[in-house]
């Protein structure tokens, strides 16, 4: 992996980066770049397959994104990480360190804790949170 300084890298050479196009100061999407097509192809099938697993974080990555952005996006979002994780393996000689499907809600729980509560509010519920002991 020495040919690639980055990650960021081998994901452009991948053709899994989205192309930028910025107006006033706006992001606005793009296709990504047109380069290894057999590789983007294999990165997007191993994608496919890795979001049908259950309690993996490829797959908790995939649930998270497609709401807002669609399945294909999310797709290549999902083939972006593995390729990414791909990368780092490869260059540190490590071997791979599953995250969890529950990755996301353990990262933010504070903010998960004051969302619900704040949409049960919302619907009209008294909420109040008292800590369940372990």
């Amino acid at each position: 992996m020495t040919r690639f300084a980055t990650a960021g890298h081998a994901a452009a050479w991948a053709g899994l980066c989205p192309g930028t196009n910025e107006r006033a100061g706006k992001r606005l999407s793009r296709r990504t770049r047109y380069a290894n097509r057999s590789l983007r192809a294999a990165l997007i099938e191993s994608a496919r397959a890795a979001v049908c697993k259950r309690d993996c974080y490829l797959a908790a990555q995939y649930r998270r994104l497609v709401k807002r952005r669609g399945d294909k996006r999310a797709i290549v979002a999902v083939a972006h990480s593995i390729l990414v994780i791909a990368y780092h393996v490869l260059r540190d000689g490590q071997s791979y360190r599953e995250l969890g499907g529950d990755y996301f809600d353990q990262m933010s729980t504070a903010r998960l804790t004051r969302y619900h509560t704040r949409r049960l509010a919302a619907l009209g519920y008294a909420v109040t949170l008292t800590p369940r002991a372990a």
